[in-house]
């Protein structure tokens, strides 16, 4: 929801300023251009409320994994606002300190959220380097029949991973063709994380079943023998 709530400020700041829909809209130093503060504040507004949830979460579990999931949101939050600096820094400042911090947490970020889809949303061995299974880098148990879609999910992932960078930076908005692009792209990451996300989840279903049915017949047989019927003297 990140750009579409930047798409709304932005909007919003047209209606409220009456101004017509012109290509004008797309230029930086517009009055509702990237330049305003607005951008990376309504940008950040979704992941500040995933941070959130997933501190609640903690709080609620005690899991650490809930703790690294915001660590995974946080880092978005220095990528939203040095890229927003450009327009409130010197350029020798943004070209030789904040360009630099901005690249640096763009590939943090990317990396970052490349690593939890593949090995905690798809559960993939990828970052095992387990080369010994049947499905090298993936999982013993897969439920489409041709690795290659795995291996091309891996790829893709990393490559769209990147490219959703560029959308959570306010200084490159003006770009609307390559934004639009970039949407469309974004659209077909998160249309094929779906597929492997349920399929993970479908293992972890069928595991927690195989594990029920011994401890159910276990408990059965434990009733049988403690029962009065079979201890007649």
């Amino acid at each position: 929801m990140a750009k579409v709530i930047s798409d709304i400020e932005r909007s919003t700041c047209r209606m409220y300023n009456r101004q017509v829909a012109t290509i004008a809209w797309f230029e930086a130093d517009d009055i509702c251009g990237s330049h305003s503060i607005w951008i990376p504040c309504f940008l950040a507004f979704p992941y500040f409320c995933r941070f959130l949830q997933c501190l609640r979460q903690y709080y609620d579990t005690r899991e650490m994994t809930s703790l690294s999931n915001a660590l995974k949101y946080a880092t978005s939050f220095p990528v939203i606002f040095l890229s927003a600096l450009k327009y409130h820094v010197l350029p020798e400042m943004w070209h030789g300190v904040y360009r630099p911090l901005w690249l640096l947490c763009s590939v943090i970020n990317s990396c970052f959220s490349f690593y939890w889809d593949v090995s905690r949303d798809w559960d993939l061995g990828f970052f095992s380097g387990s080369f010994k299974s049947r499905n090298p880098l993936l999982r013993t148990n897969l439920l489409y029949n041709n690795k290659w879609v795995y291996y091309w999910a891996i790829s893709s992932n990393l490559l769209l991973r990147c490219a959703w960078t560029y959308k959570l930076s306010a200084h490159l908005r003006h770009n609307y063709l390559t934004v639009f692009t970039f949407s469309g792209l974004e659209m077909l990451r998160r249309f094929q994380w779906i597929f492997f996300r349920v399929e993970n989840e479908y293992n972890k279903m069928l595991t927690r079943t195989s594990l029920q049915v011994p401890m159910k017949e276990m408990t059965i047989e434990a009733e049988r023998l403690l029962s009065p019927s079979h201890h007649v003297v």
